[in-house]
């Protein structure tokens, strides 16, 4: 086999590049839940859940809503938030 020679140059190239590709990756990620409001229909999604489901959780008071005309939205920070105070730990 024959010896390949790495120089500094090809190191920062590739870090370069790296970067740059890990930055993309993570843009993909938060530019589902970059917007501070959504809607009735991304929140389901998110959660996994029916209507009739979400349609509980605001009657219920569990999770804060804002309408305007008839669309009903929500703050993706609220819904995280209800998530943290409802986690369970169970130690076995």
């Amino acid at each position: 086999m024959g010896a390949t020679i790495i120089t500094t140059e090809d190191l920062r190239e590739f870090k370069m590049e790296l970067l740059d590709d890990i930055k993309e990756l993570i843009q993909k990620e938060n530019g589902e839940h970059n917007k501070k409001w959504i809607k009735s229909n991304e929140v389901r999604e998110l959660l996994g859940i029916s209507p009739g489901t979400l349609q509980n959780l605001r009657v219920n008071g569990t999770l804060p809503y804002t309408k305007i005309g008839g669309v009903l939205y929500y703050e993706y920070h609220e819904i995280m938030e209800v998530l943290e105070r409802n986690k369970i730990h169970n130690r076995i």
